[in-house]
């Protein structure tokens, strides 16, 4: 990760990234497109104060305020793309339907008190872990802001001259992934379809969608991938994410077809050149969405108890108590 540090790196042609190191849990990256007086930014923060010192930052360096940003585009549901919406009230705010949907239905109001909840020692394992991973964010302050627009497949934007193109690429990591595509200027921010030295996290599936997500990637003529979490990155990169949830999916398969318990194949899986990425108790969650897909099980799934299991292979691979 040299040279990933915090803050607005300037990536030529008025396209910048915004990047929080660690890129774990809740520090994800954002992006700033601009032509003259215009402006599209990719994403917002996880809280009020990380986005207002984001568009602080951006205002330093561009000129262009809050009120210059018109376009708000939100790569998915996730709070940690989309918590900051309400600091920009006079923006479009542009999402894939699937995205908008699912931001309504899990409110910032929600994290606030699992978090509370768990920092009271309420909900045992799940707390604990929901808790500390989630300490450094303010989520009782966040007013969050709807899209108010949305869209299925593709939508072509301008910002002064630049061609902007979205691409919903979702169901994959959540139910509406998008890719914000800057042909002109060869930049792709492609949200958490990339996490770099990080472990991905797969709340939705088909695993087949992300994989072909990624491709897409491949295929793009880019000079600047933007990723949505970690340090930016290049194929190889994409083809390691890649890589990553093909190996999971055959192992997953291999325990599936064995009989095993999804969270039992969780604990037995060996991450192997993937075990040094950060938050590698991710791969309950992912072995949980493997096996509803084997399954083809479409039944509500339980969050708490995947937080449990994450927190058990989290604290385990600490060497610390659980509870």
């Amino acid at each position: 990760m040299a040279g990933y540090g915090k803050g607005l790196v300037d990536l030529g042609s008025g396209i910048y990234a915004y990047l929080q190191p660690d890129g774990s849990w809740g520090w994800s990256n954002a992006g700033l497109i601009r032509d003259g007086d215009e402006a599209l930014l990719v994403d917002t923060l996880f809280d009020e104060p990380l986005t207002a010192e984001m568009l602080g930052v951006m205002r330093d360096a561009t000129g262009l305020g809050a009120s210059d940003i018109g376009t708000v585009v939100n790569t998915h549901a996730n709070g940690d793309h989309t918590h900051g919406n309400g600091l920009l009230p006079q923006a479009e705010i542009v999402a894939s339907e699937a995205s908008a949907k699912e931001m309504a239905e899990f409110s910032p109001q929600m994290l606030a008190q699992l978090k509370a909840a768990g920092a009271a020692g309420q909900l045992g394992v799940a707390g604990n872990y929901f808790a500390e991973i989630f300490a450094p964010f303010d989520f009782a302050g966040v007013n969050s802001r709807a899209p108010t627009q949305t869209f299925n497949g593709r939508l072509d934007l301008k910002v002064g001259d630049k061609g902007v193109r979205l691409i919903e690429v979702g169901p994959a990591h959540t139910a509406g992934d998008v890719l914000v595509h800057v042909p002109t200027d060869r930049t792709v921010f492609t949200g958490d379809i990339l996490f770099i030295e990080g472990t991905p996290i797969m709340w939705e599936g088909p695993v087949s969608n992300w994989l072909a997500a990624c491709e897409m990637i491949l295929d793009m003529d880019v000079d600047h991938i933007v990723p949505g979490h970690g340090p930016l990155t290049d194929r190889a990169g994409v083809r390691a994410v890649h890589d990553y949830l093909g190996y999971i999916t055959q192992e997953a398969r291999k325990r599936y077809d064995a009989g095993m318990s999804a969270a039992d194949a969780a604990f037995d899986i060996g991450l192997g050149r993937f075990d040094a990425w950060s938050d590698a108790e991710r791969l309950a969650v992912n072995v949980d969405t493997l096996y509803r897909e084997f399954a083809h099980d479409h039944s509500p799934r339980n969050t708490l108890a995947l937080f449990e299991l994450m927190g058990r292979l989290y604290y385990d691979r600490k060497g610390r108590t659980a509870a």
